[in-house]
């Protein structure tokens, strides 16, 4: 068995990739500069070492294979001493593909949105299906408790990540993986700091089409323009999926929102095929039900054995994660950055919780949403919440200012329409700024794709001191504008 070094050990797919060494029986250390949960608390029940910080003295002991994350640049000091003394190394798609994908049955899992979600559903209703696959999700899927499994089974489920390899390797990720079925969720503009422009992003989907062979199918949802455009030219069969799209093979009908979720009827090419219920919200995650449902059905999963994975589906840890609930404000953990995330999940949270008013905190993070090239579009995303908190661009020495995203130019927007909304600088200022400004039975949905300074257990631990204390009247919410 080979020692596996991985430098961004706490990425979501990189900590879920040393999961999957350490089940083959490989010796898996890492090391990384930025470490927080869901992924730390992962490799630490895995017992992976993790050193803090890059340092050569973290490769003291020769590993066989040094991976080497998609955030890791030259210069990383662990990168350059391996450089220099020509040892191994690769990414983590090649070592993936390496170790677990030749030979295997695999579903590859793309979109610019929903894929954590539609990859974890995925290996959840093929598991109760039962194909027992192993799978690779980016973040940890409540029904398994982990990011990751290996098994022995024939079948594979990925998610597949249409963002660039490595420094080394600039093409997607998803490119050196073995799809035999691929889903294509949608495809929109995404990760402005690799692709100019949306017929770049639609040429990688294009490209990634082309790896699926012709007794294989490409799952390509028709609800989405650019996805069809680039499932288009696919030598391997169509399975279409919709909502809205007519034309569509498989059809979900008759969507109805319950108070634990949503059922709907499911069609192909015009015949029943079954009646679903998904313990979730939004229409967003209704088509990433039917991509699954297809996808399941391509592999001989019985309708009965699909519905009962649905009904049981636990969701995906940081996707509309209820972190806690505190004398009736409900504290909530979303990894939504582009504007059609940010819409979808505050329009499903406000399905999830009817009635009740709906604070949305939001860090410019994500190279997209640290740039400017949303700005015109950011304002719609939010219509769904009473009130907006917007944090200051992270790293916003990284953009040039003519680039950068304004928080100052949304909160006006915002302001414009009538919306309560600030700008206001770190997690403990915000919570601060918050507490006299919830409602009775508020929801606070803090949408970042980092750690977000600890916001949620930040403001979870205000909300339980103030329990302690006399009610006071919530202070009356002034002027849109900046703070702290």
């Amino acid at each position: 068995m080979a020692h596996y070094h991985l430098i961004g050990v706490c990425g979501t797919a990189m900590a879920s990739l040393a999961g999957m060494l350490l089940a083959r029986g490989h010796d898996v250390t890492g090391s990384d500069a930025n470490v927080y949960p869901p992924m730390s608390d992962e490799l630490a029940r895995l017992g992976v070492p993790v050193a803090l910080g890059y340092d050569p003295a973290n490769l003291a002991k020769k590993p066989d294979v040094v991976v080497v994350g998609n955030a890791i640049r030259r210069g990383n000091p662990e990168v350059e001493y391996v450089l220099e003394r020509r040892w191994r190394y690769a990414s983590l798609p090649e070592v993936l593909r390496r170790e677990f994908l030749w030979g295997k049955r695999v579903l590859v899992v793309t979109g610019t949105h929903g894929k954590t979600t539609t990859t974890a559903l995925a290996a959840h209703v093929l598991t109760v299906g039962g194909l027992a696959p192993t799978f690779l999700v980016g973040g940890v899927a409540e029904n398994f408790g982990s990011s990751f499994r290996v098994t022995e089974s024939d079948y594979v489920v990925l998610e597949g990540d249409e963002y660039d390899t490595a420094y080394f390797d600039k093409g997607p990720k998803f490119m050196h993986y073995l799809p035999e079925i691929g889903i294509v969720n949608n495809v929109e503009y995404d990760h402005a700091d690799i692709y100019p422009d949306l017929d770049a992003v639609k040429l990688a989907f294009r490209r990634f089409v082309n790896l699926i062979p012709r007794t294989g199918a490409c799952v390509v949802g028709f609800d989405s323009p650019h996805a069809r455009d680039a499932a288009s030219r696919s030598l391997a069969p169509l399975e279409s999926f919709a909502l809205d799209a007519p034309d569509a093979i498989w059809r979900a009908a008759d969507l109805t929102y319950t108070e634990t979720g949503m059922r709907f009827r499911v069609t192909r090419r015009g015949e029943p095929f079954g009646t679903f219920e998904l313990p979730t919200f939004g229409d967003f995650n209704a088509r990433n039900a039917l991509a699954v449902v297809a996808a399941a059905a391509l592999w001989g999963v019985a309708p009965e054995r699909i519905a009962e994975g649905l009904a049981t589906f636990q969701a995906v840890k940081r996707r509309m994660q209820l972190r806690g609930e505190v004398g009736g404000i409900a504290v909530i953990d979303d990894f939504a950055h582009h504007p059609t995330a940010v819409r979808e999940t505050l329009a499903a949270l406000a399905r999830r919780f009817p009635g009740r008013p709906l604070t949305a905190v939001f860090e410019p993070r994500s190279w997209s949403s640290r740039k400017r090239v949303f700005q015109e579009v950011y304002p719609d995303a939010f219509d769904a919440a009473r009130q907006v908190i917007v944090a200051p661009v992270f790293g916003s020495e990284e953009v040039p200012a003519a680039d950068r995203f304004s928080p100052e130019r949304l909160v006006a927007d915002l302001a414009a329409r009538g919306k309560q909304a600030a700008v206001v600088a770190g997690a403990d200022a915000i919570v601060d700024y918050l507490l006299p400004r919830l409602a009775p039975n508020e929801v606070v949905a803090a949408l970042s794709n980092g750690g977000f300074g600890g916001l949620h257990d930040k403001l979870l631990t205000a909300l339980r001191a103030r329990q302690g204390q006399a009610d006071q009247p919530a202070a009356a919410w002034g002027s849109s504008g900046s703070a702290g």
